[in-house]
């Protein structure tokens, strides 16, 4: 059995299940960054919406990446509360704006650095052709209708 999301699947659903493979090889992907890392994927996608210098709202980002208000509001005040992440009133309105810091931008460098290292590592385990097949196929698999 493999574990996904800590949940197991049973080998005679997995043999045959293309969308199952590519989930299974996503959350593993995910994890072992992760735990490399220390830093959630919820935490890397908020900080990756504010690179740049960018500074938004806790709704904008939440809209952005597709993720419930409440998940990105208790993911922000503890990156706040760590110092990753500065907050300051809007110039307009009532909304409140999120910021990386200094801190908040070398530990995102740090994410990235992880992620490329693990890239090439991928990279390192396929020829070229095979990574160019893998994506585009993936790709393919992407724009697929249900």
């Amino acid at each position: 059995m493999i574990i996904v999301d800590k949940k197991l699947i049973p080998q005679e659903i997995l043999k045959d299940s293309v969308l199952v493979h590519l989930a299974s090889a996503y959350f593993a992907i995910g994890k072992r960054l992760e735990q490399k890392t220390k830093c959630s994927q919820t935490r890397g996608f908020i900080m990756s919406t504010l690179r740049d210098g960018a500074a938004r709202n806790q709704n904008q980002i939440a809209t952005m990446l597709g993720f419930d208000r409440t998940v990105v509001h208790r993911a922000i005040k503890t990156m706040i509360h760590e110092g990753l992440l500065s907050e300051r009133k809007a110039d307009t309105g009532r909304a409140l704006l999120v910021q990386l810091t200094a801190k908040g931008n070398k530990y995102r460098e740090g994410l990235i650095k992880a992620r490329r290292a693990a890239e090439d590592k991928l990279r390192k385990e396929f020829r070229p052709a095979q990574v160019s097949t893998l994506i585009r196929l993936l790709k393919r698999v992407a724009a697929l209708e249900f």
